[in-house]
């Protein structure tokens, strides 16, 4: 792969740090935090049903095709119907989970000015802070992230990843390596669902860009009222969620109009479908809206990893899945405008599908 260097993908503005906020005797979050448009609000999703589990070890499991078949359906049916499964047996070591878990919130733990060191500079989405904010009048997240890029390892920004404090920079070397193999075995395992050409998963993704964004949604007063991450499909291939504080949910996914909460399994991986999956599977995997809401006790803290196209590839249905009979429901545009165009706005639902949409006639 030539060296591509990482697109500008937008700007966001800088905003007030809500882990700061939320240290202080309020009584009354600020206007600015108040999202009266989220309808139910968060605390009324109910566990209508159970998000799917996969069992990686029954997937790749060739002792009993039966078994292994059942499992891959298991597979095909939750990218399809749910876009969300919970990964189980997954083969990544507990003790280096349990070291992310620790260093992460030890990072948010650090006094605010050692965490500014790695604040988003400005026309640059990477970095502490908060993503998406377009406008000084924009409704705002109950949350701060950090936001980084690690692989492929010449994208990395001097400032940022290879400036992480010790141990947490070289345990997130480990996990980086440990994910992308994860990640990979996800999508063969679809690819193969979807009776589509593995060389079409390796060409977009094999190289691609891995990114980290680790969240923190403070305590908050009036958590009805409030959102840690507003309604939203992911722009990426694949997303692995691994719950830090295992005590406090939050997620929720959108299921037939209803909000549904995701109870995270003990050592589970929460993987989703992203927008990127939807469109190379011509529409047949489903991104879906998500949510995290807060609560007025206690943080909540996850590490999402991100797995995404190559940046000098090019986004479109997998050609193995184009035939008369299926024509393609998607634009094909290159990786790296795509990009551009979904961190250049504000994030909002599932709205940027509706521009990689090939209009019917």
């Amino acid at each position: 792969m030539e060296d591509v260097e990482l697109p500008k993908f937008g700007s966001t503005l800088p905003v007030a740090n809500v882990q700061e906020l939320a240290k202080q005797p309020l009584a009354d979050i600020p206007p600015r935090y108040i999202r009266p448009d989220q309808q139910p609000p968060p605390n009324a999703a109910l566990p209508l049903e159970e998000v799917p589990v996969i069992d990686l070890q029954k997937l790749l499991s060739s002792s009993s095709h039966h078994r292994h078949v059942s499992e891959l359906d298991r597979l095909h049916d939750a990218c399809q119907n749910w876009g969300f499964f919970q990964l189980v047996n997954h083969g990544v070591s507990e003790e280096l989970v349990e070291r992310v878990k620790k260093e992460v919130v030890e990072f948010f733990n650090l006094p605010l000015e050692e965490k500014q060191k790695y604040s988003q500079k400005q026309g640059d989405i990477e970095g502490y802070g908060q993503a998406f904010v377009k406008s000084e009048e924009q409704k705002l997240d109950w949350a701060d992230m950090f936001f980084v890029t690690a692989l492929p390892k010449h994208l990395r920004k001097p400032h940022l990843f290879p400036k992480l404090p010790l141990p947490l920079r070289e345990t997130l070397e480990e996990y980086s390596a440990a994910q992308k193999a994860t990640a990979m075995t996800i999508l063969y395992q679809t690819a193969k669902a979807l009776r589509m050409d593995e060389d079409d998963m390796t060409e977009l993704f094999e190289q691609g860009l891995q990114q980290f964004r680790m969240n923190y949604y403070p305590p908050c007063p009036q958590p009805e009222m409030a959102m840690g991450f507003n309604p939203h499909s992911d722009a990426v291939g694949l997303t692995i969620l691994l719950q830090i504080t295992t005590d406090t949910q939050g997620l929720q996914i959108k299921k037939d109009g209803n909000w549904v909460p995701v109870v995270p399994l003990p050592n589970a991986f929460i993987v989703n479908v992203g927008d990127i999956l939807e469109i190379m599977s011509n529409g047949i995997y489903k991104s879906i809206e998500h949510r995290a809401t807060v609560n007025s006790e206690r943080e909540r803290i996850s590490l999402a990893t991100f797995l995404s196209a190559k940046l000098d590839g090019e986004l479109g249905p997998a050609p193995s899945l184009i035939t008369p009979q299926s024509p393609p429901e998607f634009r094909r545009i290159s990786v790296a405008d795509y990009f551009k165009g979904y961190f250049g706005k504000e994030l909002v639902g599932k709205s940027y599908m509706d521009v990689m949409r090939i209009p019917k006639h």
